[in-house]
Protein backbone atom coordinates (compact mmCIF):
# COMPACT_ATOMS: atom_id res chain seq x y z
CA UNK A 1 0.00 0.00 0.00
CA UNK A 2 0.98 3.22 -0.74
CA UNK A 3 1.01 6.40 1.46
CA UNK A 4 -0.09 8.95 0.25
CA UNK A 5 -0.40 13.07 1.22
CA UNK A 6 -3.81 12.83 2.33
CA UNK A 7 -3.13 9.89 4.29
CA UNK A 8 -0.55 12.07 5.98
CA UNK A 9 -2.52 15.40 6.60
CA UNK A 10 -5.23 12.78 8.10
CA UNK A 11 -2.91 11.42 10.57
CA UNK A 12 -1.61 14.93 11.29
CA UNK A 13 -4.68 15.80 11.81
CA UNK A 14 -5.82 12.60 13.84
CA UNK A 15 -2.50 12.31 16.11
CA UNK A 16 -1.66 15.43 16.90
CA UNK A 17 -5.33 17.08 16.55
CA UNK A 18 -4.15 19.66 14.31
CA UNK A 19 -7.59 21.32 12.33
CA UNK A 20 -7.96 19.60 8.84
CA UNK A 21 -6.47 23.16 7.32
CA UNK A 22 -3.79 23.25 9.08
CA UNK A 23 -2.40 19.99 8.59
CA UNK A 24 -2.87 20.35 4.60
CA UNK A 25 -0.46 23.49 5.13
CA UNK A 26 2.33 22.23 7.29
CA UNK A 27 2.38 19.11 4.88
CA UNK A 28 2.06 21.60 1.55
CA UNK A 29 4.83 23.88 3.36
CA UNK A 30 7.13 21.17 4.49
CA UNK A 31 7.20 19.39 0.57
CA UNK A 32 7.59 22.75 -0.46
CA UNK A 33 10.88 23.64 1.78
CA UNK A 34 12.26 20.01 0.92
CA UNK A 35 11.61 20.91 -3.36
CA UNK A 36 12.85 24.42 -2.99
CA UNK A 37 15.71 22.91 -0.86
CA UNK A 38 16.63 20.57 -3.84
CA UNK A 39 15.87 22.75 -6.54
CA UNK A 40 18.87 24.95 -5.47
CA UNK A 41 21.07 22.08 -5.42
CA UNK A 42 21.06 21.32 -1.66
CA UNK A 43 20.71 18.38 0.07
CA UNK A 44 18.17 17.62 2.59
CA UNK A 45 18.89 15.79 5.53
CA UNK A 46 16.14 14.28 7.88
CA UNK A 47 17.90 12.73 10.83
CA UNK A 48 16.36 9.28 11.87
CA UNK A 49 14.72 9.13 8.29
CA UNK A 50 17.23 9.82 5.39
CA UNK A 51 18.91 11.99 3.06
CA UNK A 52 17.91 13.17 -0.32
CA UNK A 53 20.55 13.95 -2.64
CA UNK A 54 20.72 16.09 -6.23
CA UNK A 55 23.06 13.82 -8.51
CA UNK A 56 23.90 15.20 -11.96
CA UNK A 57 23.92 12.90 -14.58
CA UNK A 58 26.37 13.33 -17.64
CA UNK A 59 25.39 13.55 -21.03
CA UNK A 60 25.32 9.88 -22.15
CA UNK A 61 23.92 7.92 -25.32
CA UNK A 62 20.59 5.76 -24.96
CA UNK A 63 18.27 4.12 -27.66
CA UNK A 64 14.63 5.06 -28.20
CA UNK A 65 12.82 1.53 -27.37
CA UNK A 66 10.49 1.98 -29.85
CA UNK A 67 12.48 2.54 -32.61
CA UNK A 68 15.87 1.29 -31.80
CA UNK A 69 17.59 4.58 -32.97
CA UNK A 70 20.88 5.55 -31.33
CA UNK A 71 20.23 9.13 -29.94
CA UNK A 72 22.18 11.34 -27.13
CA UNK A 73 20.17 11.90 -24.10
CA UNK A 74 21.35 15.24 -22.25
CA UNK A 75 22.71 16.26 -18.77
CA UNK A 76 20.17 16.47 -16.52
CA UNK A 77 19.64 15.96 -11.88
CA UNK A 78 18.07 13.31 -10.33
CA UNK A 79 16.95 13.17 -6.79
CA UNK A 80 18.23 10.07 -5.22
CA UNK A 81 17.26 9.04 -1.54
CA UNK A 82 19.57 7.29 0.97
CA UNK A 83 17.69 5.65 3.88
CA UNK A 84 19.44 6.35 7.85
CA UNK A 85 20.36 3.32 9.27
CA UNK A 86 18.11 4.09 11.79
CA UNK A 87 15.52 3.21 9.21
CA UNK A 88 17.46 0.76 7.60
CA UNK A 89 17.18 -1.52 11.14
CA UNK A 90 13.43 -0.58 11.49
CA UNK A 91 12.35 -1.86 7.91
CA UNK A 92 14.65 -5.25 8.06
CA UNK A 93 13.75 -6.44 11.92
Amino acid sequence: MTLTKAQLVDTIHETIGLPAKKSVEVVENLLEIIKQALEDGDDVLISGFGKFCINDKARRRGRNPATGEDMMLDRRRVVTFRCSSVLREKINK
